[in-house]
């Protein structure tokens, strides 16, 4: 049995946001978006998503060095969220990149 966490947020910081793969994008129908659009809409709001991610662990690392944060826990769990998602995209690029290598070396 899991809690739900509360997104981590500090005064003056937005709070934290689901992920783009944590949200569905349901068609009329019921299913996930099909189509190359859909998959480039998705990893831009990655991208996005991790940008986000990375500033607000910024901010919060720069206010628990300068004593404005409070609870420095909320600091350590936005840079372990923000270190998972980099780690993610990462993953994802390098599919990406050995599933183009693969088209090119089969189409040689």
């Amino acid at each position: 049995m899991s809690i739900p966490l509360d997104a981590v947020a500090a005064p003056g910081v937005a709070p934290l946001a689901p992920l783009s793969f944590e949200r569905a994008e349901p068609t009329a129908d019921g299913g996930a978006t099909p189509g190359a659009a859909a998959f480039g809409r998705s990893l831009t709001t990655a991208v996005e998503d991790l940008q986000r991610l990375q500033s607000t662990s910024n901010d919060l690392a720069v206010k628990a060095v300068t004593g404005d944060l409070d609870d420095i826990h909320q600091a350590t769990i936005a840079s372990a969220r923000a270190g998972v998602a980099l780690d993610l995209m990462v993953a994802v690029r390098d599919r990406g990149v050995a599933a183009f290598t693969e088209i090119m070396r089969m189409q040689a």
